[in-house]
């Protein structure tokens, strides 16, 4: 069993396996990983599938549980007339940068029911650093900036969602919404790591 698949059966599927009929849309399907695995639980559940990707991947099934349409994932006007109104999960595998991924979960989050989840994917940077084993710039850079955005969004929103991180693989966020408000705007962390009480903190520390 690969780490991808892996994080998705520990963090998620055995979560949404007990949903009756339950509606799945994913954002982003590449080489149908998770499309087969959220397709498998539609068809013992009795329930339906819909993939977003700009590249044509009508070929990863043939399932009568399955829509796969061919467009952007911010594309929302022309989305808004092929998605149900509601669904149980929603799983973002496109573009890693934490402006995109905040914009998709501000407008896809009014679509989820009551206890449904939003996941995001590739939140951890840990793989990707200069002596790690995927050693990229890019994607070291991209996943810690939408780990911290995801955090200031709860930080806004913590009455109205909870929030989990599975740091296996590229890791990922498990939101699960907990009402029907409206969501706040992220605010911003105010840290004291750069205080002058912390560098007395640390001083002292290794005086000790």
């Amino acid at each position: 069993m690969n780490k991808y698949i892996k994080k998705l059966n520990n963090f998620l599927i055995n979560e949404i396996s007990q949903l009756e009929n339950p509606l799945i849309v994913e954002f982003g399907v590449k080489n149908g990983i998770s499309t087969n695995i959220f397709l498998d639980i539609c068809k013992k559940k009795n329930g339906k599938l819909f993939s977003i990707d700009i590249d044509d991947c009508s070929n990863v099934s043939k399932s009568n549980n399955w829509t796969f349409i061919k467009t952007r994932d911010d594309n929302f006007e022309f989305l808004e007339k092929k998605l149900p109104d509601q669904f149980d999960l929603i799983y973002l595998d496109t573009i890693h940068t934490a402006n995109h991924v905040e914009k998709i979960f501000y407008h896809y989050y009014q679509k989820l029911k009551i206890n449904g989840l939003f996941i995001i994917d590739d939140i951890s940077w840990i793989p990707y650093v200069k002596d790690n084993y995927r050693n990229t710039f890019y994607c070291e850079i991209n996943n810690q900036e939408t780990f911290n955005r995801i955090l200031e969004i709860y930080r806004s929103n913590e009455k109205n969602f909870d929030l989990e991180f599975s740091f296996l693989d590229e890791g990922l966020a498990k939101i699960k919404k907990n009402n029907n408000n409206s969501l706040n705007l992220k605010r911003k962390i105010m840290s004291r790591k750069h205080s002058i009480k912390n560098l007395f903190r640390k001083i002292n520390a290794g005086s000790t």
